[in-house]
């Protein structure tokens, strides 16, 4: 059974940097999908980025030139490393993965609880 855990999250001012981390204690990391999803207060969740078991990444046009998505195999861990965060950046943050490439919530079957991360302007 996946069990997906974020840390990293919290409160910066614009224009700062976070990264966050998703930890993977099931035995599918090396052959899933893992991506991040947001959430704002409101709003649906949405895409943030992607990267495949070969390595492929996909991301939100929002956040293209500014995040950058990555894994580490010998941890068994994404990351999410943000860069010039905006005000808008403000939602949960939420780990994912899925046994196929993809950028809809239901291209995944596991999900992490979520890290906030507040950006104050």
């Amino acid at each position: 059974q996946v069990q997906l855990v974020e840390s990293g999250g919290g409160l910066v001012q614009a224009g700062g940097s976070l990264r966050l981390s998703c930890v993977d204690s099931g035995r599918t990391f090396s052959h899933s999908t893992m991506a991040w999803f947001r959430q704002a207060p409101g709003k649906e969740r949405e895409f943030v980025a992607s990267i495949s078991w070969t390595g492929i990444k996909s991301s939100a046009d929002s956040v293209k030139g500014r995040f950058t998505i990555s894994r580490e195999y010998a941890k068994n861990t994404m990351y999410l490393q943000m860069n010039s965060l905006k005000p808008e950046d403000t939602a949960v943050y939420y780990c994912a993965a899925g046994q196929v490439p993809g950028t809809k919530g239901l291209d995944f079957g596991s999900w992490g609880q979520g890290t906030q991360v507040t950006v104050s302007s």
